[in-house]
């Protein structure tokens, strides 16, 4: 099989469904895009269309009902060691020093401790946390929480960075700081990095192209390249374009949703009515 050099991860015809009987709930439907290397890559879409499950496959933590998940070429049916990712809980061990949560990766991969605690520290120095290494979580602010996430993510030197609302947990203000960062890591490593988010402006500040889901069952509704040169404004004309362009999107796939709700809601009334005039 012939496999584009360029190309990191491909989704191809992926369908996502829960079965817990008596419902079934389908998540994914028919989801087909490709992710090139080097490539920032946001996702946006309306609240529970699946955005996070999307990720989740990625990272091998949950598999298609149907379709395919490659990574280089080679399918994707579990975790991979070349694929890494930032939680919007921040998930470290709450026993272990900032130090040993970012060795983690490294330590359960065997490298020795002396090559471990090192690469740690260089990254704790890329996200300013230099300082801090002996503390433990319940010491942390939760951007200094999502530093050592992100230093995590890195330490195991992935080729593709996954970011589940990475940045919603935290105040805008610190928010803002972390994306500078974030954009710098990009821009310093080349790695390939998929942020989730429902902050527009967010993915528009970030990305190369962004990736616009329908309403459940999510399905690829638009891709949408973001040709703005960095560091962006939001105040920029170029920039409230695209945002008016994408909101409009997700505008229309909301009104779209709850126009089924409400369809739904009334064929289970007139069932109901149905029922009554047996």
């Amino acid at each position: 099989m012939a496999v584009d050099n360029w190309m990191h991860v491909e989704f191809s015809n992926v369908t996502k469904v829960y079965s817990e009987p008596p419902q079934t709930v389908t998540a994914l439907n028919n989801i087909s895009f490709q992710i090139h290397e080097g490539e920032f890559v946001c996702i946006v879409g309306p609240s529970g269309c699946g955005k996070s499950t999307l990720l989740r496959m990625i990272a091998g933590l949950d598999r298609p009902s149907s379709g395919e998940i490659r990574f280089k070429g080679d399918l994707l049916t579990a975790p991979h060691p070349k694929i890494s990712m930032v939680f919007q809980t921040f998930a470290l061990l709450p026993w272990r020093t900032v130090l040993d949560n970012v060795a983690f990766g490294l330590e359960v991969q065997n490298v020795p401790k002396r090559e471990r605690e090192n690469t740690a520290r260089e990254l704790l120095g890329m996200v300013g946390l230099k300082d801090s290494e002996k503390l433990y979580p319940k010491q942390l602010s939760g951007g200094m929480k999502q530093r050592v996430g992100i230093a995590r993510a890195l330490a195991i030197d992935p080729e593709v960075v996954l970011m589940d609302e990475a940045f919603s947990a935290i105040d805008e203000f610190t928010a803002e700081a972390l994306r500078e960062e974030v954009a710098e890591i990009h821009a310093e490593t080349q790695k390939t990095f998929l942020l989730v988010t429902h902050n527009l402006p967010e993915a528009i500040e970030l990305a190369d192209r962004i990736l616009v889901l329908s309403a459940r069952p999510a399905r690829v509704k638009s891709i949408v390249p973001i040709e703005l040169l960095r560091p962006r404004s939001p105040t920029a004309s170029d920039f409230v374009s695209i945002h008016k362009d994408i909101f409009s999107l997700l505008q229309s796939e909301l009104e779209a949703s709850i126009m089924r709700h409400r369809l739904s809601g009334l064929k289970e009334f007139q069932g109901l009515r149905d029922m009554e005039d047996r």
